[in-house]
């Protein structure tokens, strides 16, 4: 009896031993022989997005000149941490953390999040997400860490998000819908926790393309 489970229990540990690798083999494995990890495949006011194949891929810390942590290369949290820290000089207090850690589930709608230095605005807010918006994304059985994207454009009926490392054959743009209801905004899309904006001199609106609008260029001095 004991020994039968014994053999229960190794067999279990091995079975799981060997889903993990598998797991970790196939999330950073490039099935797309299309690109190679580290190709520029978009860009959003300036800011290159680039290609990181499986998910879990890890090419190294990213720093600034001046030290701070940009994220591990090229992963979403470095993408959109390289994003306002080239268009608005912006640094992060806490500057680690997975994707999931950005959306701080204590603040209520419209709070200030310390540790990111961004207003919090919670899915199904009185404000409308705006074109730079950081967007968070919650986890889920394949995606333990989350996912987080920049909002691109706008409109009263969606937006289009900018993203990295959303996998080997997925774009890096997408739209969800927007929707309007009982005075609150809705972005219709799986797992959207809400999105995080940087309030010192947020960009104007200026022009349509599309149906969308684009968000100016900032210029810095």
């Amino acid at each position: 009896m004991i020994k039968g489970f014994r053999l229960w229990i190794l067999i279990v540990s091995l079975g799981l031993s060997f889903s993990f690798l598998g797991y970790q083999w196939l999330t950073r494995y490039n099935f797309n022989t299309d690109h190679q990890v580290g190709d520029v495949i978009d860009s959003l006011n300036g800011v290159e997005i680039y290609y990181n194949g499986g998910v879990n891929t890890n090419e190294g810390r990213n720093l600034s000149l001046d030290g701070y942590n940009l994220g591990i290369k090229y992963q979403c949290v470095e993408f959109v941490k390289r994003y306002f820290y080239q268009r608005y000089q912006h640094q992060m207090p806490d500057s680690f953390g997975h994707a999931r850690d950005f959306f701080d589930n204590l603040l209520t709608d419209g709070s200030w999040n310390e540790k990111r230095a961004l207003r919090q605005f919670t899915n199904g807010s009185q404000s409308k997400p705006m074109a730079d918006d950081l967007l968070v994304f919650a986890p889920w059985i394949l995606n333990p860490y989350g996912h987080v994207a920049i909002i691109a454009a706008v409109t009263d009926k969606g937006i289009e998000i900018a993203q990295q490392n959303p996998g080997p054959f997925a774009p890096s743009r997408e739209y969800f819908p927007l929707i309007q209801r009982d005075g609150l905004w809705y972005i219709d899309a799986p797992r959207a926790k809400g999105w995080l904006r940087w309030e010192a001199t947020s960009p104007n609106v200026a022009t349509e393309n599309s149906g969308f609008i684009d968000p100016v260029m900032v210029i810095k001095e």
